[in-house]
């Protein structure tokens, strides 16, 4: 029998109800019944879906784990020197930025500001790089969720993180001073496979 075509979407997640209607577009019926399945078969047998951490899903896709993966911009830039894999198409929906802030009220106002000062970030790599290119030296305090309470916590003096229509930032006195990048939702595929016949009218 002729392996299905995986493909690798967000287990849970603000990008899993999107993922899922774009598979549906597709004509693809899969039983979706809970946030804790792995994974999914289809209708037909010819593809399933892997239900997986959203920042993993490069990687599956690169060591060949699963065809395809459904995953935003934003994860691709933090993880673009770890995981080989090609932008298939863009897929119009999940738009964020990701973006540096500081508490209303704090004598940062410019990217230059963020000199030596401490910055929070669930994207280090991301913030990294955009220090080098700007030549600022500043201390990347990584944290995995939350990252909005840690300058009121006295944690640090700004925050690098994703926002969509930025009322998490307004909720937690934070202000946007600089832009860092935009984002959508993206199908990636590794760049050693052949193209799916599944895909032929998006690719």
């Amino acid at each position: 029998m002729k392996k299905p075509i995986r493909i690798a979407i967000q287990q849970k997640g603000r990008l899993r109800e999107g993922s899922i209607a774009f598979l549906q577009s597709m004509g693809l019926r899969c039983a979706f019944e809970n946030e804790r399945e792995y994974i999914v078969p289809c209708e037909g047998g010819r593809v399933e879906i892997l239900c997986v951490r959203n920042g993993d899903i490069p990687k599956y896709i690169e060591f060949g784990a699963a065809d395809y993966g459904i995953v935003g911009e934003n994860i691709l830039h933090e993880h673009e020197q770890d995981a080989d894999v090609t932008i298939a198409k863009k897929l119009g929906f999940g738009s964020c930025r990701v973006v540096i802030a500081v508490p209303n009220g704090s004598s940062i106002r410019r990217v230059s500001d963020l000199q030596g000062e401490r910055i929070a970030t669930s994207y280090p790599n991301t913030l990294k790089k955009f220090l080098m290119k700007h030549r600022i030296d500043a201390s990347i305090i990584e944290i995995q969720g939350k990252v909005e309470v840690t300058p009121r916590l006295g944690l640090a003096d700004a925050i690098c993180e994703i926002v969509q229509t930025g009322r998490t930032l307004e909720e937690n006195n934070l202000i946007e001073i600089e832009k860092i990048l935009n984002s959508q939702v993206v199908l990636i595929q590794s760049p050693s496979i052949m193209r799916q016949s599944i895909f032929d009218t998006l690719l």
